[in-house]
């Protein structure tokens, strides 16, 4: 069984590696957040590895360049645009 002192380490770690390393989630992480987080992480390791760039490439029929630079661009939005926060639609639907 933890102690008191042992639960407000473990909260204290998990703050420190959440403010260190963004993407590493919170209680508050929207669905969106969530995912746009996912996707980038892919994208940035399948450019980080040559030969998943070159599996791509061959299997899209496009040089290594060309798959580069479409993965660093689908980086920006991932997952399209950000939904509207329900605050902003409430504000909106009154006007």
């Amino acid at each position: 069984m933890a102690t008191l002192s042992d639960r407000l380490n473990i909260n204290s770690q998990i703050e420190h590696l959440q403010a260190k390393h963004v993407g590493t989630g919170h209680a508050d992480l929207t669905k969106f957040e969530w995912a746009l987080n996912i996707h980038r992480d892919s994208y940035a390791s399948y450019v980080g590895h040559h030969n998943m760039v070159s599996y791509f490439g061959v299997v899209e029929n496009e040089s290594i360049g060309r798959v580069k630079y479409e993965f660093l661009q689908r980086m920006l939005l991932p997952c399209g645009l950000p939904p509207k926060a329900q605050d902003q639609s409430e504000d909106e639907e009154e006007k």
